[in-house]
C-alpha cells in the first residue's frame, strides 16, 4: 500500500505533505495514522526546528473519505471510540508538538481537513481556499475539533461556524482569526518557506518550544478532559439514526430534509 504522507527535511524545516490527490486528500485511518507517525518523527528529529503541513493537488483536505464514512455506520461503539481516539491523538500530537507547525492551505479545507488547519500554530491560505465544519449537515458532530476551535475564536463565532456547518472563504477565516495570512497561490509556497526560515534563523528553538508550551498548557487546563468527553460524544453520535440517515444521503448524493 503506497504512503499517503510524504516527509522531507531541508534547512531545518520538515515538510509533511498529504499525498492523496485522487481522493481530494480525504482522511481515512491510514492517512490519520501516517500523519501522526510523521509528526512524531518531526518532533524527534534533531535536524528539524519548524514543520510545514501542506498537500498536493488543488485541495488541502476534503474531510472524511467516502469508504471510511460508510464503514463508520457498521462500527461497534468500541470501534468508534478507538477510531475517535486516533483522530484525537493526531490533533493533540500537532497541538502539543514541541516545534512550530505551519499549515499551508491551498484549496478546500473541509470538516476534518478544516480541523487539521485549525490546530496548527500558524495558518497561511490562498484567496481561493474555503473552510467549513460541515459535520452537522450529515448528522455528525465536530466534537474533537470543537475543543480546539473555542481556543482560537470566541464562543459566538464558534457556535456560528459549528452549528450552521457553512462554507466560508479565506477572507472570512482571516476575519474570524481562524487563520493568520491570505497569500496568492503563486506566492504561498515561497512565502511560507520564508516565514519558516525566519523562525529558524531569528528565534531560539528552545524559546519557541517553551513559548508554545506556555500557550498550549495554560490556555485551557481542562482540554484533556474535554477531549475525552468529545471522543465519547463522537462514538455515541455514530450510533444515532440521524448519523446513519445523513451518511446514507451523503453517499447517495441525495438532498436530505432534516
Amino acid at each position: 500500500m503506497p504512503n499517503l504522507v510524504l516527509y522531507h527535511v531541508a534547512e531545518r524545516i520538515a515538510t509533511i505533505t498529504i499525498s492523496r490527490p485522487e481522493k481530494r486528500n480525504a482522511l481515512n485511518p491510514q492517512l490519520i495514522s501516517e500523519l501522526t507517525e510523521n509528526f512524531i518523527r518531526a518532533s524527534e528529529d534533531d535536524d528539524v526546528k519548524v514543520v510545514i503541513l501542506n498537500a498536493v493537488g488543488g485541495v488541502f483536505s476534503a474531510g472524511a473519505d467516502l469508504e471510511y464514512l460508510q464503514q463508520l455506520r457498521y462500527n461497534t461503539f468500541e470501534e468508534n471510540v478507538a477510531d475517535s481516539n486516533n483522530l484525537k491523538k493526531l490533533f493533540t500530537t500537532i497541538y502539543y508538538l514541541p516545534k512550530v507547525v505551519i499549515a499551508q492551505v491551498e484549496g478546500h479545507a473541509i470538516a476534518g481537513g478544516c480541523g487539521l488547519a485549525t490546530i496548527c500554530d500558524i495558518v497561511f491560505a490562498t484567496p481561493e481556499s474555503n473552510f467549513g465544519y460541515t459535520e452537522v449537515k450529515i448528522g455528525f458532530v465536530p466534537a474533537i475539533v470543537s475543543c480546539f476551535l473555542k481556543q482560537k475564536v470566541n464562543e459566538t463565532i464558534a457556535k456560528e461556524l459549528l452549528l450552521t456547518g457553512k462554507i466560508f472563504s479565506a477572507e472570512k477565516a482571516l476575519e474570524y482569526k481562524l487563520i493568520n495570512f491570505v497569500t496568492n497561490s503563486e506566492e504561498i509556497h515561497q512565502t511560507v518557506k520564508e516565514f519558516a526560515l525566519s523562525l529558524c534563523k531569528e528565534s531560539s528553538g528552545n524559546s519557541l518550544m517553551i513559548t508554545k508550551q506556555l500557550i498550549t498548557q495554560t490556555t485551557n487546563p481542562l482540554l484533556e478532559k474535554s477531549l475525552e468527553f468529545a471522543v465519547q460524544i463522537n462514538a455515541r453520535v455514530r450510533e444515532s439514526e440521524d448519523f446513519k440517515k445523513g451518511i446514507a444521503s451523503f453517499l447517495n448524493k441525495e438532498k436530505i430534509n432534516w
